[in-house]
């Protein structure tokens, strides 16, 4: 078989692969729910631009998250050979950020957990620099949204939406808890509000707290457009 012919096989494949099912081709899988393990990374970013803006914009010496309402990446889940360039051109990515809400059901919630894993995966073994993001929901999740998440390394959340009642700040702590326990990070970088009463305790332990200030908050006090 001749090189346009396996070519010409593999974009076939790839069409009809619903699943995408290559973006995982040659990775080690974790947990009962066979989500993709992922590099650990050390990089402490400070600042870090929104996937929509970072489109549209010539600097490229910044890191990229997708800290986001899911429709506006949505699009990196279904071509993401269409981003990896773009992508791959900026220091590094915090990666995707596909939505746990609680009162979701717990199977779109572990779908969703291996979207983040899948496209994380994929994007690190195309040579982009890659932040673990971690999400969690209630404790159900716990049993599966820290899988393939290396220990001892740097992990990002986000605050951003997830601490503004009273109920949802306690899960958010009792989440937060729950992944130092599990994962060990030595540094973990928040996008938004970082709090005393949520991350104080975990500076007093010797852990870094990093925060990105969010963007367009940022940009509103610099009397731009976000």
């Amino acid at each position: 078989m001749g090189k346009e012919q396996k070519l010409t096989n593999e974009v076939v494949r790839q069409r009809y692969d619903v699943f995408k099912s290559w973006l995982v081709q040659g990775a080690e899988f974790a947990g009962s729910y066979d989500l993709p393990k992922l590099k650990a990374c050390c990089a402490k970013p400070d600042c870090a631009i929104p996937f929509d803006k970072a489109l549209k914009i010539a600097d490229k010496n910044q890191w990229v998250h997708f800290y986001l309402d899911d429709w506006r990446f949505a699009c990196v889940w279904h071509n993401p050979k269409a981003y990896l360039e773009r992508l791959r051109s900026f220091d590094g990515v915090i990666s995707p950020d596909f939505s746990l809400l609680r009162e979701m059901p717990l199977s779109m919630q572990v779908w969703n957990t291996y979207r983040n894993r899948a496209l994380a995966w994929w994007l690190q073994s195309n040579d982009v620099n890659v932040i673990p993001n971690v999400r969690w929901g209630d404790e159900r999740t716990y049993e599966f949204c820290f899988d393939g998440i290396p220990r001892g390394g740097t992990v990002a959340i986000s605050t951003n939406g997830c601490i503004q009642s009273k109920i949802d700040r306690y899960y958010f702590k009792q989440g937060l808890r729950a992944m130092v326990d599990r994962l060990a990070p030595k540094a973990i970088i928040n996008y938004s509000y970082t709090p005393d009463d949520i991350f104080l305790p975990y500076k007093e332990m010797g852990m870094e707290i990093i925060q990105i200030p969010n963007w367009q908050r940022t940009v509103r006090q610099k009397g731009g457009v976000a």
